[in-house]
């Protein structure tokens, strides 16, 4: 994702120091007196990254991460800002020849720095999201060996955190155009340097006498998306003595198959440009006929057309090139009618918003390429269409972007302004918002040209919970105003020759995409900023579903637990933090759970809401311990978050238009609101979400009783039909049907029938249901959705003693290995009772879903049949084999013994490193892995397939390990 030039990142060999520890001058570090490597007070540097990463990676502080030990980090309102101004240094080659230029580039610092480069003074002005391009030519080293030193400020206004906490601290850092979170939340601790650093990408770029300047593409369509126009504008800057005539490139291709590229367009333009100048130039747009789409995450397929620009200069050469991947959609926005929420349409198809809030990846702000992608591939793996990245974190930088325009998630993309922190809590925050509004708009500008290019943005918003200044707020407006194309919904608004009339779309600063001036306005929560989002606690799951749950049509905000897996715990934290929550019973019959200190501080949130829901973990019985405790809770996890998304899915467009859900993670080891801890291993909550999210998707109303159906796509679904089956705790199935000769009609919620079970005079007080939505040609599925249930009154303490349960498995793997890439195929067998003959579904042979391009395995067709003969397999080994470098020796089989008929219960892998020294309590794990499923069950005689995939260290073997609530062979196989 080049931003222009032939650009080398700085991203190793940095060094930094405490300011006040180096006596010499920036011109001395960078010309007589350079420091010679990480002696005393030099400590090698995270560069990108802040002062309080380069102190936790060198071990001068504790981890901020890891149990209390943020509390004996220095605060700065403790220190002073001098304690968290560093230097940092670092050296670069660079030798230019001719009329060639070199611009030394930050594309952000917090807050504001000094750079002296070979004994040379510039200055990096305020504000922490803003881009900074000094060219250097003139002050290089002629032999091309460089020193640079810079000398980096924290922001302004680091402010204190008061005794009891709250949501921003006491609000000062709100006086500056930084991140808002870093004083403290109610799911984070403070950030004791307050992000200070340089937090984001530094390279050098070469260009010659003309530079490619912020190109703005757009596209246009005509005739339902048959036609496409791509407009491109960009700037261009002379930077030497003379009028420079240039050869003005744009080239168009798209990736046919591996390597193979197909070229759309190549176009070239002559244009003059007076010495000194810096002109703005629009290209005459390029057609396109029936091209490829990109659509969100489950829509369709995402896309993208590589986009080259480049700039010759007559007696020079190549001056500068640029190259963006882009997506031709067109997305629209505005109110719905029906449901008073707002809709969003992606190239005219309606789209059900899914979708979860970020703040950002880590905040220590150690953002990686490789964590980027996780993180969004996390997101589409849970089948979400849309990330709304919270006003008081990051505006994201161009990798979140790319994978987000990879994986098609649509991005809401808010500016600066959080309410607590500006207008209210307490103690009363400014309203007015930051100091310099100047400064906030100028930061906001380079901020749109740096992502406007991204399919996946999809629009901009003011502020969370609260609007932007009147003057910020005014100037948002007209800056974002949409182009006159763009204004109006809905097919051929204009011909191609009445957009000509006005000017090129893409000599907006955007235009495109709509700007909203705040989280709760204009069709999100009541629309008028009535603090109407949430809740945030836990919820019993038939809640969702009712009529008084939530009135809105899109809600920006609704959260609730979160806890992680056992293992995080104990990594995380010192075994007084593996403590579990005392259950205080109170007069009025509810629990409350009583958090230790640790968890505490790590903003733990319980799984009751005394006097209104019952404890979701002690439905189970109470928890022996730390093991039994977050087993019990990813149960809780998966029932909530799937009844929360089947709830809004049910009323689909009746009701609602969108939810997004409060949060997907935390930036830091929090113990609330995530589908995935920050060692990135994934909750249960993951997997309810991402059965809950399909597209096509077979579903309980936990209120009715009432098998659904919900088809969020634009295709009807036709000869289709529904297996229920009703499973008690003895392995007997009690309750069979099918409900078939189905069509279900394109973006609807059809109600099929009623699950009769609960009223008939046998039932059972805890009971599994399993339902399998299916083509009835094949007998693929479509959708397939696991319940366990208890009657009304009723408790799940019938499934402890159903632990004790042996149900005999048969797991059979299959592994594929590149480089450090494993991709490993399980099947699991359930052999507690043979199928029944009338049920042929239970090969779970899933439907193929087109995937989106990144080879995984959650993306390739399911293997039936495996180990039972060569033909059912070849298909996919073949496949496989051809972009694999090795191949394990066969199938591997394991088998356990059991007498129990029934249901394996809560089935889940996980990756391990094999270590003969393995110490007791040591994290053991892998991470991250990918799974196409987990945390599963399987009824007797149904069998499942699972894809792993997952990179590992140099020098470890890993092993997978499958465990369940009744099972407990930790049977695993070793690669």
């Amino acid at each position: 994702m080049p931003e222009g030039g032939e650009k080398t990142l700085l991203d190793s060999g940095w060094l930094a120091s405490r300011s006040t520890e180096v006596q010499l001058t920036g011109t001395q570090l960078t010309t007589t007196h350079p420091p010679t490597g990480p002696t005393s007070p030099w400590m090698e540097a995270v560069v990108p990254g802040t002062v309080l990463a380069t102190l936790v990676k060198n071990k001068v502080v504790g981890d901020p991460f890891y149990g209390l030990e943020n509390e004996t980090i220095l605060d700065i309102a403790d220190s002073g800002r001098e304690y968290y101004t560093f230097w940092f240094f670092t050296k670069f080659q660079c030798k230019l020849s001719g009329n060639q230029h070199l611009d030394l580039n930050f594309r952000a610092i917090n807050y504001s720095a000094e750079v002296y480069l070979n004994g040379h003074k510039k200055v990096l002005p305020k504000g922490m999201f803003r881009r900074h391009s000094l060219d250097v030519t003139d002050i290089l080293n002629p032999d091309g060996s460089n020193l640079m030193a810079v000398l980096v400020h924290p922001p302004d206004h680091p402010g204190s955190i008061p005794p009891q906490g709250g949501q921003g601290g006491d609000h000062e850092i709100g006086k500056d155009v930084a991140t808002q979170y870093v004083e403290g939340w109610d799911w984070i601790a403070p950030v004791r340097d307050r992000n200070t650093g340089i937090w984001d990408e530094v390279s050098i770029s070469v260009t010659g006498p003309v530079k490619i300047i912020d190109p703005h593409l757009v596209s246009s369509f005509f005739d339902r998306y048959t036609r496409v126009y791509l407009h491109a504008t960009i700037e261009l800057e002379n930077r030497s003595a003379w009028v420079a005539e240039c050869s003005l490139n744009i080239q168009v291709t798209t990736e046919l198959e591996g390597n193979v590229c197909l070229m759309e367009h190549l176009q070239t333009q002559h244009v003059s440009i007076p010495s000194g100048a810096r002109i703005q130039y629009t290209f005459p747009q390029l057609f396109f006929y029936k091209p490829n789409l990109w659509w969100p995450n489950g829509m369709g397929k995402q896309s993208m057309y590589n986009v080259s620009i480049t700039v010759d200069v007559k007696g020079h050469g190549e001056s500068d090139s640029w190259t963006q991947l882009f997506g031709l959609r067109k997305i629209e926005s505005h109110i719905d009618t029906a449901t008073g929420g707002r809709l969003f349409k992606v190239n005219g198809q309606p789209i059900f918003i899914r979708g979860g809030n970020w703040i950002l990846s880590d905040c220590l702000l150690r953002l990686s390429k490789e964590r980027y992608k996780t993180d969004i591939k996390f997101h589409a793996d849970m089948n979400l269409n849309m990330i709304r990245c919270w006003g008081g974190g990051l505006a994201e930088r161009p990798e979140f972007y790319h994978y987000c325009d990879i994986y098609g998630l649509l991005v809401w993309q808010e500016f600066w302004i959080t309410g607590d922190v500006d207008g209210r809590g307490v103690p009363v925050s400014n309203p007015n918002g930051p100091l310099d509004h100047g400064l906030f708009m100028l930061c906001a500008r380079d901020t749109i040209k740096l992502l406007r290019n991204h399919p996946s943005l999809a629009l901009w918003v003011g502020g969370n919970e609260q609007v932007p200044p009147a003057d910020i707020n005014t100037a948002l407006k007209n800056d974002l105003k949409l182009h006159p194309f763009f204004e109006t919904h809905g097919e051929n608004i204009m011909s191609v020759e009445e957009l000509s009339a006005f000017k090129d779309p893409s000599q907006y600063l955007d235009g495109t995409r709509v700007y909203i001036q705040g989280s709760m306005w204009d069709g999100f929560a009541n629309g008028k900023g009535d603090f109407t989002d949430g809740p945030y606690q836990i919820q019993n799951p038939e809640d969702f579903f009712k009529d008084n749950f939530y009135k809105y049509g899109f809600n920006p905000e609704v959260g609730s637990v979160g806890i992680p897996v056992a293992a995080t715990i104990r990594a995380t934290m010192p075994p007084e933090g593996w403590q579990l929550p005392l259950f205080k019973k109170l007069p009025n019959g509810y629990t409350e759970e009583v958090p230790n200190p640790i968890w505490e501080y790590h903003k733990y949130l319980p799984y009751s809401k005394p006097g209104t829901v019952h404890d979701q973990i002690e439905l189970y019985g109470t928890p022996k311990d730390l093991d039994d405790f977050c087993l019990k809770a990813q149960l809780a996890n998966y029932i909530q978050y799937r009844a929360l998304l089947e709830g809004w899915s049910s009323r689909m467009w009746s009701k609602y238009t969108g939810v997004l859900i409060w949060k997907t993670q935390n930036p830091w080891t929090g113990l609330r609101g995530q589908f995935y801890d920050h060692l990135l291993d994934q909750t249960a909550g993951f997997y309810g979400c991402r059965c809950a999210a399909e597209p096509i998707h077979v579903q309980l109303n936990l209120a009715t009783y009432f098998i659904e159906v919900v088809n969020t796509m634009a295709e009807e679904l036709s000869n289709v039909a529904i297996e229920a089956s009703v499973w008690d705790l003895e392995g007997a199935c009690p309750y069979y049907k099918v409900f078939d000769k189905l069509s279900l009609p394109p973006k609807k919620v059809v109600s099929v029938s009623e699950i009769k079970y609960p009223k008939s005079k046998n039932r059972k007080p805890v009971f599994f249901l399993l339902l399998k939505l299916y083509h009835v040609l094949d007998y693929s599925i479509i959708s397939r959705n696991f319940y366990w249930l208890h009657l009304p009154g009723e408790d799940y303490k019938l499934l402890e003693p159903y632990r004790n349960k042996r149900i005999p498995l048969k797991i059979t793997s299959k592994t594929f290995i590149k480089g450090s890439t494993y991709e490993i195929k399980m099947n699991v067998l359930n052999k507690s009772k043979k199928p029944d003959p009338k049920s042929l579904t239970y090969k779970n042979n899933f439907a193929v879903r087109d995937d989106n391009g990144d080879f995984d395995m959650t993306s390739l067709e399911p293997i039936t049949n495996i180990g039972t003969g060569p033909n059912q397999t070849a298909g996919l080994f073949q496949r496989l084999y051809r972009r694999f470098s090795k191949e394990t020796n066969g199938l591997k089989v394991a088998e356990t013994n059991g007498n129990d008929a029934g249901v394996a219960f809560f089935l889940h892998f996980s990756v391990h490193a094999s270590k003969i020294d393995h110490k007791e309590g040591e994290d053991s794990r892998i991470l991250p892995v990918h799974y196409s499923d987990n945390y599963f069950s399987l009824v007797p005689g149904e069998e499942m397939s699972v894809k792993i995939s997952f990179k590992v260290p140099s020098g470890v073997s890993p092993r997978v390990t499958l465990k369940g609530w009744n099972y407990h062979h930790g049977v695993h196989t070793v690669l």
